[in-house]
């Protein structure tokens, strides 16, 4: 191998090497008979060069070529030619040479391919994970991968260069339920007992600031058992990071150059200085969700004075009891049938709402669904809504919270049905505001709206206890493209707060201690004000690279039932190893049985 080992790459080679000898090694990516003249294009990494097997070469040459199959892997030694101008392949960066082969070594045979190794596979998903080795090697997938080691590395570099560490936490941890099941890992050595594999490395980078480490990150690893979906995984990967003394302005303003720096050098491509912020109420009112897609407009009108002049017992009944009608103008969707209205009231009713009622402007008013209701108003709804004709119009009565959400649904299934989302563009937006906690109508107590470690704002401190469902925390998200990418928050440092959190939720020091015990006992001891936050680093690639499923961007995915493919996994184990463990299984008739 030493004597055909690669002297350039597949990538490299242009006009300026014309004459050299080289040594190229890597994939056969085509292989085309001429006649006389053989064309192989060769890949690796970094591109792709044509080879040419010439009607001087020799026979043995010859016949070697004519056995090459797809994604043999050859090493190729020859001079560098100037290809005919008539066969200059722009579109290539090595489209202006050719290789003429004196010499090739085949490295090693490819069986028959269960698909083509192409710019994109079009193999069924679990087929591509099944040889996933071999869809990587496909130039779309490497594009992929290769974006996401440059994300990582513009990460690093901008906050390394702004003082922060990079300290490993560990993966090993006590159980401390964040919101998913943890995975469990049985402990051999300590019998009966097990390590969990963590969620976040949230009550670790906390106890860093209590350390005195003042700036933390980490491109961490983190574990949720919990179904998969398009933007979830079992195993996925988010950028942490952690900063004392700070406000959320600062942690909004380090994000926002954070981001700029990423899309800079990996994508050459200048965002805004300063992203746009919502609270979490305006988010919900205007677009029905809190994390709107602001590629497309849509934004719900207010329908609650229009619904008291009319005669539509629905709405008036609705706004009486305290509710809200809430109203999407659809520009130019009058000629949507009756079936597709139909499946879009499918879409509200998963989401809570009793139904959808529709109308339609045209040039004389309105007409269809509930119009007759509405004529003597027509006029004012259409100038009130900014509604004209060869427009829908869809309503949602209910509790302002359905009405909101059911009719947000719509409009995401809107933007996605008729296509209104610009694909290039790139639109970041922060939630802020979010309420510190919720109403459990099960439990009938409150509960925490996103975890119970945040710090009230300063204004609803003295009176949480008053009313919980007014309070207001320090807690923040950001948006890109409909996607949450990030969560954040400034933390409660302060035990008394704590403590108090802990009450309002029903939730006991004993209990507190039990699962958290090793944090608050590190707050007695000097704690600093400090707070962070955590972009997804899949969900964020997934998004720079157009794609809606994070398992495109993630070298070994597990699929949408939470296996692996491609090794198998999860998978049985020796018994041996179980009882070493101290562990036995259950038959599972008997497991079902329970």
């Amino acid at each position: 191998m030493e004597t055909m080992k690669r002297t350039v790459t597949c990538g490299e080679l242009t006009k300026e090497h014309i004459g050299r000898s080289v040594i190229l090694n890597g994939w056969v990516h085509r292989n085309r008979n001429h006649g006389g003249i053989h064309f192989i294009n060769l890949r690796d990494r970094y591109g792709i060069t044509q080879v040419v097997i010439d009607e001087d070469a020799s026979e043995e040459l010859k016949e070697l070529t004519k056995g090459l199959k797809f994604e043999y892997c050859i090493a190729v030694k020859g001079i560098v030619k100037e290809r005919p101008e008539s066969m200059v392949n722009p579109d290539m960066a090595t489209g202006s040479i050719e290789i003429a082969a004196e010499e090739i070594l085949i490295l090693s045979r490819c069986e028959v391919l269960p698909f083509m190794v192409d710019e994109k596979s079009d193999a069924k998903e679990d087929l591509r994970l099944r040889y996933r080795y071999l869809d990587l090697r496909s130039f779309g997938m490497q594009r992929k991968i290769a974006l996401r080691h440059e994300v990582a590395f513009a990460t690093r570099e901008y906050l390394i260069s702004r003082g922060f560490y990079e300290i490993e936490t560990p993966t090993l941890i006590k159980s401390t339920p964040e919101g998913a099941r943890d995975f469990l890992v049985p402990s051999r050595i300590n019998a009966g007992k097990v390590f969990a594999l963590p969620q976040s490395p949230q009550l670790f980078k906390q106890i860093l600031m209590v350390s005195g480490f003042d700036k933390y990150f980490q491109i961490a690893r983190c574990y949720r058992d919990e179904d998969a979906r398009g933007d979830r995984q079992l195993e996925f990967t988010q950028i942490d990071i952690e900063m004392s003394f700070v406000s959320a302005e600062d942690v909004y303003s380090l994000t926002e150059e954070l981001m700029g720096y990423i899309f800079r050098k990996s994508l050459q491509f200048e965002l805004p200085a300063k992203f746009q912020r919502l609270t979490y109420r305006e988010a919900m009112n205007r677009y029905g969700s809190d994390k709107p897609d602001l590629r497309f407009d849509l934004e719900f009108k207010d329908f609650n004075e229009i619904a008291k002049k009319s005669d539509f017992g629905v709405f008036k009944g609705a706004v009486e009891q305290g509710g809200s009608v809430k109203t999407l103008v659809v520009p130019g969707c009058a000629g949507y049938s009756r079936k597709q209205i139909s499946d879009l009231e499918e879409t509200a009713k998963i989401y809570g709402a009793k139904g959808l009622a529709w109308m339609k402007v045209a040039d004389g008013g309105l007409e269809g669904g509930i119009s007759k209701f509405f004529h003597p108003l027509a006029s004012e709804i259409t100038d009130t809504l900014g509604a004209k004709p060869g427009d829908l119009l869809l309503f949602v009565a209910d509790t302002w919270s359905t009405a909101c959400t059911s009719l947000g649904a719509i409009r995401n299934r809107l933007g996605k049905d008729l296509e209104l989302a610009d694909p290039n563009r790139f639109e970041f937006l922060w939630i802020v505001d979010y309420p510190l906690f919720k109403w459990d109508n099960d439990e009938k107590k409150w509960a925490p709206a996103h975890h119970m470690f945040t710090m009230p704002q300063d204004r609803f401190i003295d009176s949480m206890e008053d009313n919980p469902g007014e309070v207001i925390g320090n807690l923040y998200d950001l948006v890109l493209n409909g996607n949450e990418i990030a969560s954040g928050s400034i933390r409660c440092h302060d035990p008394e707060i704590q403590k108090r959190i802990f009450r309002i939720v029903g939730f006991s020091e004993e209990e507190a201690e039990k699962r958290f015990g090793f944090l608050l006992e590190s707050f007695r001891y000097g704690p600093p004000p400090h707070g962070g936050i955590a972009p997804g680093l899949d969900r964020l690639v997934m998004i720079m690279t157009g794609e809606s499923t994070i398992r495109e961007v993630i070298p070994f995915p597990k699929n949408t039932m939470g296996i692996s493919p491609m090794d198998n996994s999860p998978s049985n184990v020796d018994p041996l190893l179980i009882k070493d463990l101290g562990l036995s299984w259950l038959p599972k008739e008997k497991e079902q049985e329970k």
